[in-house]
């Protein structure tokens, strides 16, 4: 059970309104007592902070305003002395504009060595004021931004799939794949446990960068030369090689990749331990879509060493507490995925604040930080709606977040005092003693062995079979249904009416 950790949104240890890895130390004996195995931290690193965090300056310290490296070091030990392992994000695709690299490739002519670690080009056109292809950025826009030469003139293009502030390594340059594994050997031997590998689909062009078939802002890679190269597979045999010679490390790439077939090619033995399938996120709230994207994610993994790997929620989309519906509906819809996922087996992974029940907040516009809210021209908002920072009190903003009243990097809204981790530590019905009950029992009870086989289930329902005995019922309708005869009740998303569960809820029976 990983639990993900967005570092500027989780503890703050000194009031500056901004989390920290005190912060994170502080909360440990909380999560060990959720029942986690393992963490998940977003990047932490030096940064300008661009796109807080994933432009990184330099990926072997870390930003004073997350803490220090023994700061690192204490949470790591403490972490460790608890039971749960520390896996780090890693950013190979791209660095910071601020990198000394980069900053190097500036003050170099073209052609240089110094280039040679980016993917500089001249534009097309007779004064080469256009961009060298047609891609476009995630994050919106063109993909590529013209620099000033040192003689003041218009020249060369460098490419950023992100935002300007992050242009993209060269990975046929072997500097670049040789600085990677020294970074990795870094927080390895610092303890690290394994790494979560941001945009793992990228990182390798095509020759030429030919032009896209058709213009889109997506990080989907199907059909796409901005993503999904073959190329991509020799860099990820390489990480594997250093992640080899420490036991137990381990690495999982965040990967939009929808073929299967495609996506299998990540999972082989000498490339990724595992792989987040997006295909479940993009399911909505019905019992025939979620039933394909399970068999879609099993397929995924069948013929590969790996696992399965289960995610509903993270940094980069709406939490699915606001995915599935508003208020009450959408609470309830989220515990029920919850035991849903719970139940399956392979790796699950958790954002922080889930176990409470966190929504998506709106937020007013001047507030926003992501990046794609100015490079979208405001048209899109960003992803700021799930970075909320946790509320662990009741009572008023900043809810125990910071140690003394400050506003917060992102506002937190009024009334949040329920779901507050305080509020509901403890307390039989709340969303966080399900998460701790049902973690306990995924962790414990023998039913939870083997693979799973689909069982019959009432219209609007599905149900499987853990071969260890366990049976998951999820009821998509609004009525209640009956539950399996002859079974033992181990544990229900919500209270069952007349002895029947009710809609949008989960059972799990023996």
């Amino acid at each position: 059970m990983f639990y993900q950790v967005y570092v500027r949104s989780f503890a703050d240890s000194n009031g500056d309104g901004v989390g920290d890895l005190a912060g994170i130390r502080s909360r440990l004996p909380y999560l060990a007592d959720l029942g986690i195995d393992a963490l998940w931290l977003n990047p932490f690193y030096r940064s300008p902070m661009a796109d807080h965090g994933y432009d990184v300056a330099d990926p072997r310290d870390v930003d004073p305003v997350f803490g220090t490296l023994q700061d690192f070091d204490e949470m790591v030990a403490d972490a460790h002395a608890l039971g749960i392992k520390v896996t780090v994000d890693l950013v190979p695709n791209h660095s910071s504009d601020q990198h000394e690299w980069f900053q190097a490739a500036l003050a170099s002519a073209p052609g240089s060595q110094e280039r040679e670690r980016y993917i500089f080009r001249d534009g097309r056109g007779p004064d080469g004021s256009e961009p060298p292809n047609n891609w476009t950025s995630v994050f919106g826009g063109p993909a590529w931004h013209r620099v000033v030469e040192s003689d003041g003139k218009p020249g060369q293009w460098y490419l950023h799939l992100f935002a300007p502030e992050q242009p993209d390594l060269n990975w046929e340059n072997p500097e670049v794949m040789a600085d990677l594994e020294r970074t990795l050997r870094f927080w390895l031997d610092r303890g690290a446990d394994g790494f979560r590998i941001d945009v793992a689909h990228g990182l390798a062009k095509p020759p030429g960068l030919p032009d896209m078939p058709e213009v889109k802002e997506t990080l989907v890679g199907d059909g796409h030369p901005r993503f999904d190269f073959d190329g991509v597979h020799e860099i990820h045999r390489r990480i594997r090689k250093v992640l080899d010679e420490y036991p137990d490390a381990m690495a999982v790439g965040e990967i939009w990749v929808q073929d299967v077939e495609r996506l299998k090619l990540y999972l082989r033995a000498d490339e990724l331990h595992l792989a987040f399938n997006f295909v479940i996120v993009q399911s909505r709230w019905r019992a025939d879509e979620l039933r394909q994207a399970i068999d879609d994610s099993r397929e995924t993994v069948r013929g590969t060493p790996a696992p399965p790997c289960w995610v509903w929620s993270n940094h980069d989309i709406v939490r699915h507490v606001s995915r599935f519906g508003e208020g009450l509906v959408g609470d309830r819809r989220a515990r029920a995925a919850a035991m849903l996922t719970f139940a399956l087996p392979g790796v699950v992974y958790v954002y922080y604040g889930d176990e409470l029940g966190m929504p998506n907040v709106e937020l007013p516009d001047e507030v926003l930080q992501d990046p794609t809210w100015e490079r979208s021209g405001h048209t899109v908002r960003g992803r700021d709606a799930c970075r909320i920072p946790m509320p662990w009190t009741p009572g008023e903003p900043p809810y125990g977040f910071s140690p003394e009243p400050v506003d917060t990097w992102l506002p937190q809204p009024p009334g949040w005092s329920p779901i507050a981790a305080e509020s509901q530590v403890g307390v039989e019905g709340s969303t966080h003693s399900l998460y701790k009950d049902a973690i306990a029992l995924r962790k414990s009870h023998e039913a939870f062995a083997g693979d799973l086989s689909w069982v019959e289930a009432p219209e609007g329902c599905l149900a499987f079979q853990r071969e260890g005995g366990l049976v998951c019922l999820v009821n998509f309708t609004n009525h209640p249904v009956a539950l399996p005869p002859h079974r033992e009740l181990l544990l229900t998303s919500v209270p069952l009416v007349d002895g029947k569960l009710p809609g949008d809820a989960a059972a799990w029976l023996v």
